[in-house]
């Protein structure tokens, strides 16, 4: 903790601004709150949370960098699965929790070049405070032709044709935490003594771990989300025609719960450091967890809808062409250099390659999807 860099005082009274209120939640809840309880607060409390607060989270001057911040070249390629998509059914873009903005523009913007633009692009933001950025983001950098399509929405439509598109969505779903003991699961929450603290509590909900390996190891912590799953399931009611495509870093289940991974996936983000103590920064810092692709999967299909695809992120872009759009810069100019070196980020194994997945599915669509064509690891689920 020592390493992580110092809040200003301004930080710090709004931090226990938003302690105060968890601690008074946990008093109200006799002592304790689920993690996703504390989870959620900590991200999404009005003017307090992570995500609804004021500071900036995302690029150099915010706690991380997301794949759209880094180069347009990002959206550009998945412009590509984007226009194969609405070519078949037509309809919207409805974009989940659109961070800066800037995947809409950029995605607006190549697709326009494509003649293939949506009707409409939605937006579903639930932080206030971003949805003020990214109006910012929209006005400055879409023409007056453009602007009109891009429309924010309070809640999933009843019925949509079109592409839903998360990214790094499914990791800032609040989790709950397992803890095996030699005697049985326990959930482990949080409390208060003096300080935010660690509890666990006999698991009262049994189907939470239902699905967990039965031989793992006494002691081990891991994640399970549920609200990922329902997430899911709403957006299959929603979709009519047309596909999901959620990208975020995780693993299968085989690979997530895998005996050596003891300590789960927590992560915090503060000023470009990570570490793992969800408590302290309380409403200064991201909490994420990877996600478990195979839940995820699981939902979707048991709710009626088709897996279309699973795939590292350097897979999928490769099938949707980055390497061609590369290919139109002249090697010799600086775009092609800051092109290449953002191409790297995205494909290479020891960046975002391998970690980050994409996952797809889709619903009256006849055709596979592009992003698919080869290296599809949904045998892998």
């Amino acid at each position: 903790m020592a390493a992580l860099p110092i809040p200003t005082p301004a930080q710090l009274e709004h931090s226990e601004s938003l302690k105060a209120l968890i601690r008074k939640k946990i008093h109200q809840s006799d002592g304790w709150i689920s993690f996703a309880e504390y989870m959620q607060m900590a991200l999404y409390t009005p003017a307090l949370g992570y995500y609804s607060g004021g500071a900036q989270k995302f690029g150099l001057a915010g706690d991380f960098v997301t794949a759209p911040e880094i180069s347009p070249l990002f959206a550009q390629t998945i412009a590509r699965q984007a226009q194969q998509v609405l070519q078949i059914c037509g309809g919207d873009i409805l974009e989940l929790g659109a961070g800066t903005g800037k995947l809409a523009v950029d995605l607006l913007l190549e697709l326009q070049s494509l003649e293939s633009l949506p009707q409409r692009y939605l937006i579903l933001e639930v932080s206030d405070h971003l949805r003020h950025v990214q109006q910012e983001t929209i006005s400055q950098q879409l023409s007056q032709e453009l602007q009109p399509r891009v429309v924010w929405l309070d809640e999933l439509p009843e019925k949509f044709n079109g592409l839903i598109l998360g990214n790094e969505v499914l990791d800032a779903i609040p989790v709950q935490l397992m803890h095996k003991t030699a005697e049985s699961w326990r959930e482990r929450g949080v409390g208060f003594d003096g300080e935010l603290a660690w509890q666990d509590v006999p698991l009262t909900q049994s189907e939470l771990v239902k699905h967990l390996p039965q031989v793992l190891p006494n002691g081990y912590l891991t994640e399970v989300s549920p609200a990922a799953s329902g997430l899911v399931r709403s957006l299959t009611d929603s979709l009519q025609q047309g596909a999901i495509l959620l990208i975020d870093y995780g693993f299968s289940s085989h690979e997530y719960y895998h005996p050596q991974r003891n300590q789960g996936t927590l992560m915090c983000h503060f000023q470009h450091y990570a570490h793992d103590n969800p408590l302290v920064y309380v409403g200064l810092q991201d909490i994420t967890a990877h996600v478990d692709f195979t839940q995820i999967a699981l939902a979707g299909e048991a709710h009626g809808i088709s897996l279309s695809g699973y795939a590292t992120q350097a897979q999928f872009l490769m099938n949707c062409g980055i390497l061609d759009i590369l290919a139109q810069h002249s090697p010799d100019s600086p775009q092609f250099m800051q092109l290449a070196a953002a191409a790297q980020k995205y494909l290479s194994p020891a960046e975002m390659g391998d970690l980050f997945k994409v996952i797809a599915f889709s619903k009256n669509l006849d055709e596979p999807l592009i992003g698919f064509s080869q290296g599809d690891k949904s045998h892998t689920l």
